[in-house]
């Protein structure tokens, strides 16, 4: 076990989801349990198989981007941005007063530019391969969310894009916490963003048979549920701002919880499907119980992976037992993903947050619309309303295709440990 670990809290979030467009909206959202699956708007879906989708509502990019961060960036970056200066205003951070080679940017995507891509391509088609923009690669490519935001406040540490598909902004988080933790930096923004509820993400995924293609709203998304059919895609951003303790102390921060622990592991099973066994679930609970010094039976709330796809909640659900045991039978477990949809590498980072604010507020999201649970699904998926109970220690939990697994854990925060 190393010495000396220094401590990191959260002090400022940033988020764009489908049930809000800040934080302070998607926590109300979430704690009402709205649904934010809706028909699709993007595009024409209705002769198509899946009409459903999880998208924004209502946003102008406007408020808080400026014209030419639109115009030359894709949608990934773009809800990046927005949601990191909503978690920037947050934290009350101005980066004249820190040092900026001790600051980190630690933000992914699991697909990236992918409506860049595609119009990119169409484009091609149509005029020829000479008239691509000129700004193609730098909106497509994954990393340039992070260098997008490294750029806009002058931040001269690491800005590193961790890519583990489903699985990414958990992973960016953990790692970010690491360097805060072990000295490397002071401080880190840190998240994920997704962008691609388009007919070439949307039939891409659909080909693989993992999204849900029914019309009904209510019963699209419908975690650990014995009639669930495939999971909701989704779009949007979580930005977290974390800070080494007496870092954030000095500047008079508001805390709102700590980082304790993080694991990753890897299935090493199969490109798209989870070990049927969940041992690779299992362990990346386990490992990050062990790296927070916590014991298992201390957990209060998991944010479950909780995709609504017949194997992942399954398998899910059986590492949480096997990593639980019979305390897996008296913690609360929900998958907000039955409100917002699945947001790909978005997903660690919003999911996160809102694992943030349940340690903050003692507040348990719940589970729609999940009626009928499948028996081999069979914990407290704190079903149709949330509740107030006390929640001092939290796990959220990422799987992604390749086999990816990782968790974080978040504890109330105490002056005194």
């Amino acid at each position: 076990m190393m010495q000396n670990r220094r401590r990191v809290v959260i002090t400022g979030l940033g988020t764009l989801t489908p049930v809000g467009n800040s934080v302070a909206s998607t926590w109300e959202g979430i704690k009402k349990g709205k649904n934010g699956i809706a028909p699709i708007t993007h595009y024409d879906a209705s002769n198509d198989e899946v009409k459903l989708a999880a998208e924004l509502k209502d946003l102008n990019l406007e408020d808080k981007l400026e014209g030419k961060e639109i115009r030359r960036t894709d949608r990934f970056t773009q809800l990046a941005l927005y949601a990191t200066s909503e978690a920037i205003e947050d934290s009350g951070l101005d980066f004249s007063n820190i040092n900026v080679k001790r600051t980190g940017v630690y933000y992914t995507s699991g697909i990236g530019g992918l409506e860049t891509i595609n119009d990119q391509k169409e484009r091609a088609m149509e005029k020829g391969y000479h008239r691509l923009s000129p700004f193609f690669i730098p909106s497509a490519i994954i990393n340039l969310a992070a260098g997008n935001i490294a750029i806009k406040y002058g931040i001269k540490g690491p800005a590193i894009s961790h890519v583990t598909a489903c699985a990414s902004s958990t992973n960016a988080l953990g790692e970010a916490f690491r360097a805060v933790r072990d000295g490397y930096l002071d401080l880190a923004i840190t998240g994920g963003s997704e962008g691609c509820v388009i007919p070439f993400g949307i039939f891409g995924f659909s080909v693989m048979q993992a999204l849900y293609r029914g019309a009904d709203v209510n019963n699209a998304s419908i975690p650990f549920d014995v009639n669930r059919g495939g999971f909701v895609m989704g779009e949007g951003a979580g930005t977290l701002i974390i800070e080494e303790l007496e870092h954030a102390k000095k500047r008079n921060a508001k805390i709102y919880a700590e980082v304790i622990g993080y694991a990753a592991t890897c299935d090493a099973t199969h490109i798209t499907g989870p070990d049927p066994e969940g041992n690779g679930a299992k362990d990346a609970m386990l490992f990050a119980l062990e790296d927070g010094e916590v014991n298992p039976n201390e957990v209060d709330y998991i944010n479950a992976h909780g995709t609504s796809t017949p194997l992942n909640d399954k398998v899910e659900t059986l590492a949480i037992k096997n990593a639980f045991g019979q305390h897996a039978y008296e913690l609360n477990v929900s998958s907000t993903k039955s409100m917002t949809g699945h947001l790909l590498g978005a997903t660690g980072a919003v999911e996160a947050i809102i694992t943030t604010l349940a340690v903050r507020d003692d507040f348990i999201p719940p589970t729609i619309n999940t009626k009928d649970l499948d028996p081999e699904c069979d914990l407290n998926y704190t079903l149709g309303k949330g509740l107030s109970k006390k929640v001092n220690y939290a796990l959220s939990n990422s799987l992604g295709f390749g086999g990816h697994n990782a968790t974080v854990v978040i504890k109330k925060y105490q002056e005194e440990v």
